[in-house]
């Protein structure tokens, strides 16, 4: 599977736990490209002349489009697994691709999109959030494919979030909607904190030399390891691994030996970028019709705060699906496997209206 970098074993695995690669898929090559957004403003002011958004599609241009929208520090590549791709592309499944155009795209300051580390700007490129991140997705679908409307937005954790965006800044844009593994509030609790401790030991750690390393910081393996250790996997599905004292400790060992192969600048501002996220109070806003799925499990957004429930109640035409935890989810990573939740997707895509282009 395409990534960031290298220590995807256990960063991807922040979106999806089974993210191994789609062999003999069951769905058309995807296709890859990018597209130069001329002038490209920040919400801070600044304009960068060019931006590149790179991104992959799947299927034919003719077919109704489908917008997916990839977590922190991923790619659009990491929706091509078996447990995602290979159950809801193929022939007669749900975003069968002979009938859906799908486009996945590398949101801005990740993967082949422009970010810190291929501008050279370092730490001068602008702070960005997901308001950017969608005013890019934005202008890549509407002005550089030429789509005027999308029958689905769907998206996994940083994506889940940024489908919120989309259906209250863009509201009349789509059909439907599927928010996964994310909550439409601000920043909070241990899902901001443990952001803000990333953040902060990139910042504090003297190789980081304010962005200007020349090699990277060598913490950044033992940092991401941390985080992900913190936020993703699942609490059985972990004890399954390292049973014992030994076996966890060889899990960790595993881990820890999978070189860092990105950029810290990146992964700095790729995790900063929610810092201001919170579309809770424009989800009067919604149109679509949409489906919210979590997974009770899931570390950084915690069913028993009782969030979703009352956004859902604020949602016209809404329906939030909580995945029960068992020896099969994996915490966060639960809604990388499109097993848990391929028949409500197909019933909502069956049922949502199709609206004209606004």
């Amino acid at each position: 599977m395409l990534s960031l970098h290298r220590t995807a074993a256990f960063i991807v695995a922040l979106l999806f736990c089974t993210a191994l690669p789609a062999l003999a898929a069951n769905y058309p090559e995807p296709k890859e490209g990018s597209w130069v957004a001329k002038n490209f403003k920040f919400h801070t002011g600044e304009v960068m002349p060019e931006v590149t958004l790179h991104y992959r599609t799947i299927g034919d241009p003719k077919g109704e489009p489908v917008l997916l929208l990839h977590g922190t520090a991923g790619s659009g590549a990491n929706f091509l697994t078996r447990a995602f791709a290979e159950e809801l592309f193929g022939p007669s499944q749900p975003l069968d691709a002979t009938k859906y155009f799908i486009i996945l795209p590398d949101a801005l300051g990740t993967g082949k999109s422009t970010r810190p580390s291929s501008s050279g700007l370092r730490m001068k490129f602008p702070k960005y959030n997901y308001d950017d991140m969608v005013h890019g997705q934005y202008r890549l679908v509407t002005e550089g494919l030429g789509i005027k409307h999308l029958r689905l937005v769907m998206g996994n954790s940083m994506g889940g979030m940024q489908v919120w965006n989309w259906v209250t800044t863009h509201p009349e844009m789509m059909d439907a909607a599927v928010p996964m593994a994310c909550q439409p509030g601000a920043m909070s609790g241990r899902n901001w904190m443990l952001r803000k401790l990333l953040a902060d030991s990139i910042r504090n750690d003297p190789e980081w030399n304010n962005g200007d390393y020349t090699t990277q910081p060598r913490n950044m393996t033992r940092l991401l390891t941390y985080f992900a250790v913190a936020t993703n996997g699942g609490n059985i599905a972990l004890y399954n691994e390292g049973p014992d004292t030994a076996k966890a400790e060889a899990v960790l060992a595993k881990r820890l030996a999978t070189p860092f192969r990105g950029d810290a600048n990146d992964v700095l501002l790729q995790w900063e970028s929610s810092r201001n996220y919170n579309p809770m109070p424009l989800l009067d806003r919604v149109q679509a019709r949409v489906l919210a799925i979590n997974a009770a499990d899931d570390e950084r957004n915690p069913s028993e705060l009782g969030m979703m429930e009352d956004a859902m109640k604020r949602v016209k035409n809404g329906r939030y699906l909580l995945i029960p935890q068992s020896s099969d989810t994996r915490g966060h990573g639960t809604t990388g496997n499109a097993k848990f939740y391929k028949k409500e997707l197909e019933e909502l895509l069956k049922s949502a209206p199709r609206r004209k282009a606004g």
